[in-house]
């Protein structure tokens, strides 16, 4: 009997749960594919080599969170309009805080100072500011909608000078001045790190194999999407914590490819994969969702409050002080760390 009534509350229990049980092995599943996905990116990135290598993987990344943006923002209708602010926002504020911070203080308590092409990295903080303000900022000034958004002419405009502003970044970094985003000098730990590269067949395959991810990836978030949304208003937490959780769902493969890179002293790529998932993260994500939300007719608010937009002008400030000398200690590493601390703990209690 008692054996019985156990069962029965544990069905219940399942079966009432904010995250039941398929949600749980579907969430395993998105993170294994999510995780061979940035493998088989790093593959054909190596092939290709640098700066070429850190641009494939940042765009791998992005286009697996624009699928789940996506997803969520057709599931969610006008309960999602926010979604992609707080998303974008939080890969922000994750990757100029918790991993750049992160990256400069393991760096720097393993090497105590570290090095980087300052010409590069200024460049692309300066794209990066001017996105971040046009299309988060922005909005909340504008006057012919009200609120924190565009109107249709409006998010269109700012679509398509976002996605300009970014394919001119890339023909800098990639083609013009490739220089700028390569390090000084050759270390022995790039050695290490970076064995032979594969061969051209290896790298069709994983070519193939990286298609079938990021296919997979969108399938699964569209069926986990109503378990994150129903989790997270169980715990009673904001609904910009969906977009936090997605966005570190999502650079989590590559961040810990970014702190191997700091780790063997090779600072430069990390910052070429982290900055550079910060601006393919707006300069693709937003076009793309501006053109859903224009095509569909679906709500889209872009501008922050008031309180994530200090933050987000004090992290600017920051990174252009920290990344404007060519060199950092662990001094600048704590600083990042400390806003992002805030910024987590303001998003869970605002």
């Amino acid at each position: 009997m008692d054996v019985a009534y156990s069962r029965s509350c544990l069905g219940l229990y399942f079966a009432n749960s904010a995250f039941p049980v398929h949600a749980f092995f579907l969430s395993v599943a998105l993170v294994g594919t999510v995780l061979a996905a940035v493998h088989h990116a790093e593959l054909v990135a190596h092939r290709v080599g640098e700066p070429f290598g850190t641009f494939l993987l940042a765009v791998a990344v992005t286009v697996i969170e624009l699928g789940l943006i996506i997803t969520l923002m057709a599931a969610g209708g006008e309960n999602a309009a926010t979604l992609a602010r707080d998303t974008v926002f939080a890969a922000v504020m994750i990757i100029l805080n918790g991993l750049v911070g992160v990256c400069i203080l393991v760096g720097a308590i393993r090497h105590k100072e570290q090095i980087f092409q300052q010409t590069g990295v200024s460049a692309a903080l300066a794209t990066i500011c001017a996105l971040t303000v046009l299309t988060l900022v922005l909005p909340n000034f504008t006057l012919s909608e009200p609120g924190p958004v565009y109107a249709p002419s409006q998010l269109g405009f700012v679509a398509v000078v976002s996605f300009l502003l970014y394919a001119t970044f890339i023909a800098v970094q990639t083609v013009r001045h490739r220089d700028y985003f390569l390090p000084d000098k050759p270390l022995i730990a790039d050695q290490k790190v970076h064995a032979v590269p594969p061969t051209d067949r290896a790298t069709g395959i994983s070519s193939l194999l990286l298609v079938a991810c990021l296919g997979a990836v969108v399938l699964l978030a569209k069926s986990l999407a109503p378990s994150i949304e129903n989790a997270v208003a169980a715990t009673g937490s904001p609904r910009a914590v969906v977009g936090v959780i997605i966005a570190a769902l999502v650079l989590l493969p590559e961040s810990v490819a970014a702190l191997r890179a700091a780790m063997a002293n090779r600072l430069q790529t990390s910052l070429n994969l982290g900055l550079g998932s910060a601006l393919a993260t707006i300069g693709l994500t937003i076009p793309a969702v501006a053109a859903l939300s224009l095509l569909a007719q679906l709500p889209i608010a872009l501008g922050l409050d008031t309180k994530s937009a200090v933050l987000l002008f004090l992290t600017l400030i920051v990174s252009t002080l920290s990344l404007g000398t060519g060199r950092t200690t662990v001094l600048q590493g704590a600083v990042h760390l400390v806003i992002f601390a805030v910024y987590l703990f303001t998003t869970v209690v605002p």
